[in-house]
């Protein structure tokens, strides 16, 4: 018996790398899938002959599905052996990804996205528990980062990347590209993360409800939704932005999501160490910068330097607040719901997307009501929630010391 802990403990330390880069890497191609629309707004609607606003319920619809999919299957699959339901979710992933590159018509395209999404929320919330599961105790939080670097990346990379294959070759060969994506993760995976994977015990239906019962966690994914959706209200809608309103040809797109991308990678970092110690104060100073540079997007967007400088501070605050949030969910989950902390990170993961589909749903009717150039300080409304919400949380919190 002891030999076998010790090869367990050793499989920790030695074993945990290398399935932590096959977990990234795959969370790297669903990162791209996510986001990647945004970039080739433009173009699918050409093709497909439909307007730019119902392209970007590629964005939301795709979102409302990672909503529902993340607790749902959570909950259904928590019997299913960690490593198969990760190999089950990255071959739903290159199917949905597949049917997408050869969807025809706008509907079947919407339902290719909303199956793949269902792979993403579960992804997310098993895949941390893997990678928190991979390393000894005190390196939880940063194995989970590590896991969650390849959103980052995707974000950074694989978004401008996709953007620039789709303007090359066609938005399918993105769609193409993603799914080969699926296929090196699912390859990584099934050699690199060890079978003897620790199995959580099921969370039962009545510690979910427990959840939702808790009124500070309430409030947390309220924040988590209108803080980093806001942003969405003008970023689903920034390719034509750049190209209507500031004046930038598309071929402009790609390099600038990419300087977003870095931003978006630089603010990740930062929110991390700014979050470790008191997330809640971190968030709501950087919810109040977040909101005062969409604002301030909105006078910048018809001038090209002002814009890209504004779009530059939009994308490190945009994703800056996303490991606070996380944090914060967890620290809370831990002092009140113990039993229930994958969950609560599922549901925060729901929370992010829900945020996603009500930004960029909004975004649309902005963009056929009022024009592209309302998004930014619309959106900077709904980040004022959030700096409203964070400021009741951390008044509940002080209260209860």
């Amino acid at each position: 018996m002891s030999s076998h802990t010790h090869t367990m403990n050793h499989s920790k330390t030695k074993g945990g790398t290398p399935a932590l880069l096959a977990l990234a890497i795959s969370a790297f191609g669903i990162g791209t899938t996510e986001f990647v629309p945004v970039g080739l707004l433009s173009s699918i609607a050409d093709d497909l002959s439909i307007s730019i606003t119902l392209a970007g319920l590629l964005i939301s619809g795709y979102a409302v599905g990672v909503a529902i999919g993340a607790p749902v299957l959570t909950a259904l699959t928590s019997k299913m052996s960690r490593k198969s339901l990760l190999m089950s979710l990255m071959i739903l992933f290159i199917v949905g990804n597949s049917v997408s590159a050869l969807s025809t018509s706008f509907g079947l395209l919407l339902v290719a996205r909303f199956i793949t999404a269902f792979s993403h929320g579960i992804f997310f919330s098993i895949g941390s528990t893997i990678a928190a599961d991979l390393v000894p105790a005190h390196k939880r939080a940063s194995a989970i980062a590590f896991m969650f670097t390849g959103l980052t990346v995707a974000t950074v990379t694989g978004v401008p990347l996709g953007t620039f294959i789709g303007q090359a070759f066609g938005w399918r060969a993105t769609f193409w590209g993603v799914a080969l994506l699926g296929v090196i993760g699912i390859i990584a995976s099934s050699i690199l993360v060890p079978k003897n994977l620790k199995e959580t015990p099921p969370a039962k239906f009545s510690e979910q409800l427990k959840i939702l019962r808790n009124g500070k966690l309430l409030l947390a994914f309220a924040i988590t939704a209108l803080g980093y959706g806001g942003t969405f209200v003008a970023f689903t809608y920034l390719t034509p932005l750049l190209e209507n309103v500031t004046g930038f040809s598309s071929k402009w797109v790609s390099i600038i999501l990419l300087v977003y991308g870095i931003a978006v990678a630089i603010g990740n970092v930062v929110g991390g160490k700014a979050s470790d110690r008191n997330p809640l104060k971190a968030l709501f100073w950087m919810f109040i910068l977040q909101a005062v540079i969409l604002v301030g997007l909105t006078f910048a967007a018809p001038f090209k330097i002002a814009g890209l400088i504004a779009i530059f501070l939009m994308g490190l605050f945009a994703f800056m607040n996303v490991p606070g949030l996380q944090i914060l969910v967890v620290d809370l989950a831990e002092k009140y719901v113990p039993s229930a902390v994958n969950v609560a990170s599922a549901l925060n993961i729901a929370a992010f997307n829900v945020g996603i589909a009500i930004g960029s749903f909004v975004g649309g009717l902005i963009v056929d009501g009022i024009g592209l150039i309302h998004t930014p300080w619309i959106g900077a409304i709904l980040v004022a929630g959030a700096v409203l919400l964070t400021a009741w949380l951390r008044k509940l919190e002080y209260q209860n010391r």
